[in-house]
């Protein structure tokens, strides 16, 4: 029987969630979720001068939105730094580690000297086969023993066979001189002893992972699968920055994208399946592996992302929409609905969430709902609104108050005024969008009267016509 799939994302909490970020984390997600395995997280928060609880809430709350949950607690990775320790003692002893005692004065002199005889500046520390008897009473690192011949090859399931000749490498340190273990020890432990079977990050983290390779030889523990993804670039071709513009996950929601159009295009960024383009959760868990990630940085393109957000909304169920508004205003920092203007917005949904692409644009659609009298106009709203077409409206009036109030009843007394005005129905619109929403581009004027209601229709047409 095979064993089950166990996957994890891995942030440092020292700011938001960048969107590269949430990435690797929805691929790891989509992988376990879609094999019936097990997504953990695990803050790497060894750095206590750059980690900060704010971030880590940050990353938390991004992954939220997002929708990625993830199997059992939250695991801290400064608060196992004794059992890291603990596996560099181990290595000690089998005489797999060393204590080195150079200083960093020394080291210095040794890579300036390497340098000015065109030699390679790796270090190589004179301590690696000492004696125990010749150690001084001084501070030391541990180094582990790193393959000094031969070569290490990754099997990466995106990035193919890479091979490190292993004179490349350096016995890296694995504890400082004051005893605490250093990240690239601290990872390798504490994916083994989460059981973590496949490794998916960024392909920054690539020459990492021979370095990472010796450790887990040494231990004589398995080595995870690799999956080593390309970074996200903007549409400059560069490295994904601020210049780019929203890089962190929260700042999107505070935009409007709601989450499942999100992850939709987040996994579509540097992973295919066919020409697939637009596909819900159930098909991308389905969908979801490793081959189908390409070796080249993914381009982030914003009108892609609307567009593929749109066609999310679309087919989302309203009471979900609601929910995502909800968090939308809170995050941009905008007022709540009212429990009437909730109540408004969910009747306006059939007629409106199939032409937004954002909950800002889906909001200002609904505006005419939302709004209380008296209305403000815009521009060219106040133009349709003439002395003749303010006479117009005033005879329709009491045409709508015997109407019963059905979208095909108001079709039909609407044309029929129009007809006995000598005029089209287009005609009448233009004035009636004005009165009812103050905007000259609206949904149509019978779904607008159907969600405003006869009272509030009629309330709306008597503060125009007076």
């Amino acid at each position: 029987m095979s064993q089950p799939v166990v996957t994890r994302f891995a942030p440092s909490p020292t700011g938001y969630l960048h969107i590269g970020g949430a990435r690797t984390a929805l691929f790891n997600w989509l992988y376990a979720r879609g094999r019936g395995g097990k997504f953990l997280l695990r803050i790497e928060d060894t750095d206590r001068e750059r980690s900060t609880p704010e971030a880590t809430d940050a990353i938390l709350k991004g992954m939220a939105w997002l929708g990625l949950d993830h199997d059992g607690d939250v695991i801290s990775q400064f608060e196992r730094a004794d059992r890291h320790a603990e596996v560099a003692h181990q290595l000690l002893a089998e005489g797999k580690a060393y204590k080195c005692f150079a200083t960093q004065d020394e080291i210095a002199a040794f890579r300036e000297a390497a340098k000015a005889e065109g030699k390679s500046t790796l270090y190589r520390s004179p301590w690696r086969n000492a004696s125990a008897d010749t150690h001084p009473d001084a501070p030391y690192v541990v180094r582990i023993k790193a393959p000094q011949s031969g070569t290490t090859v990754i099997r990466d399931e995106v990035q193919g066979e890479v091979s490190i000749k292993n004179e490349q490498l350096d016995d890296m340190v694995l504890l400082r001189s004051d005893g605490t273990p250093v990240y690239m020890l601290a990872v390798v432990v504490d994916d083994h002893d989460m059981g973590v079977t496949h490794v998916i990050r960024g392909d920054d983290h690539l020459n990492n992972a021979a370095r990472q390779m010796v450790i887990y030889e040494a231990m004589g523990w398995p080595v995870p699968v690799y999956a080593h993804i390309p970074l996200i670039f903007g549409s400059d071709g560069k490295k994904l920055s601020k210049r780019h513009g929203a890089t962190g996950a929260e700042e999107y929601q505070a935009m409007g994208y709601p989450s499942a159009g999100m992850r939709n295009y987040l996994a579509r960024l540097g992973w295919s399946h066919g020409d697939d383009e637009f596909f819900t959760d159930a098909q991308a868990r389905e969908w979801f592996d490793l081959g189908g990630i390409g070796k080249s940085p993914a381009r982030f393109d914003f009108k892609k992302l609307e567009n593929i957000c749109g066609q999310h909304i679309a087919i989302t169920e309203d009471s979900e929409i609601m929910r995502e508004v909800a968090g939308y205003l809170d995050a941009a920092g905008e007022p709540a609905l009212s429990e009437g203007q909730a109540k408004a917005l969910e009747g306006a949904l059939y007629c409106l969430k199939g032409s937004a692409r954002t909950y800002p644009q889906l909001i200002e659609k609904a505006r005419f709902a939302l709004a209380s009298r008296p209305l403000d106009r815009d521009e060219k709203a106040e133009k349709a609104l003439n002395s003749v077409s303010q006479g117009i409206l005033n005879e329709l009036t009491p045409q709508l108050q015997n109407a019963s109030w059905t979208r095909e009843d108001l079709e039909a007394v609407l044309n029929d005024f129009a007809a006995a005005q000598d005029t089209k129905f287009g005609k009448l619109a233009g004035p009636l969008r004005a009165v009812l929403s103050g905007r000259a581009v609206t949904p149509s004027v019978f779904d607008m009267m159907i969600i405003l209601g006869r009272e509030e229709t009629l309330a709306r047409l008597k503060d125009v016509t007076g």
